[in-house]
């Protein structure tokens, strides 16, 4: 049964998407498999379909019957402004669509899906949101590093790595000491500078670092290193967006947990 079956049997027992109303969805980190119910109603019932670069064509195309707006939104590439994305919704609304808006992840985990949804609220259109697998909990898993340890992590910080100076950069010394192992999402236009910070706050050169390149997917790839040998082990192996940068002591127990885990 492929998925726009599946999609189209769920509508009946989930929600409706009225006309005028806005869904902003998550389609988790890449693979289809994790997709939740929920999206998948929502697609079959879109008449609009406004998507990121890196949802994937298989996602897309159940809601075959949509629409489709491309806008572009891979790290490090140009994309449409987002004003003129939020300005996109609330026309399609106003037309009375039935619009989804599709987003890699999770729509509020650095992906301006709160942004759309003041953008909204402002308009008086109508919206929900609809979560997905964020990339760093789907690619972690994926990757066979956990998010957390009894012994080794009692916390976890979800940090991007995009900004270079603006108010939305992280104070990384100050998560560096901490303690507590950080993901970081768009880490690698910065990432020297990023692995310069957090040794400076206190992190030793021997702290352990994966790189997951397109994680979730067929063409997925982790490559081990330490906080300092990352910068150059990117570069040798020319790591490329999308790639989650994962820095903490749950990436040592990758190799353990390897063993007997089946794909």
């Amino acid at each position: 049964m492929s998925l726009t079956d599946i999609a189209a049997q769920l509508v009946a027992h989930k929600p409706r998407l009225e006309a005028g109303h806005v869904w902003l969805a998550g389609a988790g980190p890449g693979d289809p498999g994790l997709l939740t119910l929920e999206v998948l109603a929502a697609l079959a019932q879109a008449d609009a379909l406004v998507h990121d670069a890196l949802v994937s064509d298989e996602i897309v195309a159940v809601a075959a019957q949509a629409e489709k707006f491309f806008v572009g939104k891979r790290g490090g590439r140009l994309s449409i402004p987002q004003g003129d994305i939020n300005a996109l919704l609330v026309r399609l609304a106003r037309e009375g669509r039935k619009v989804v808006r599709l987003k890699g992840g999770h729509p509020t985990v650095f992906a301006r899906g709160a942004e759309e949804a003041l953008a909204l609220v402002g308009h008086g259109i109508p919206y929900r949101i609809l979560p997905g697998v964020t990339s760093a909990f789907g690619g972690l898993a994926s990757a066979g590093i956990p998010v957390t340890m009894r012994g080794v992590n009692g916390a976890v910080v979800l940090a991007t790595g995009f900004a270079a100076v603006s108010d939305d950069r992280p104070d990384w010394k100050a998560l560096a000491a901490t303690g507590h192992p950080v993901v970081i999402y768009m880490g690698l236009t910065h990432l020297a500078e990023t692995a310069a910070d957090l040794r400076a706050g206190g992190l030793p050169d021997d702290t352990p670092c994966a790189m997951i390149e397109n994680a979730t997917l067929p063409q997925e790839r982790t490559v081990v290193a330490t906080l300092g040998t990352l910068t150059a082990a990117a570069a040798r192996e020319k790591i490329a967006s999308p790639t989650l940068v994962v820095v903490g002591g749950i990436v040592a127990l990758r190799d353990q947990l390897e063993q007997g885990r089946t794909q």
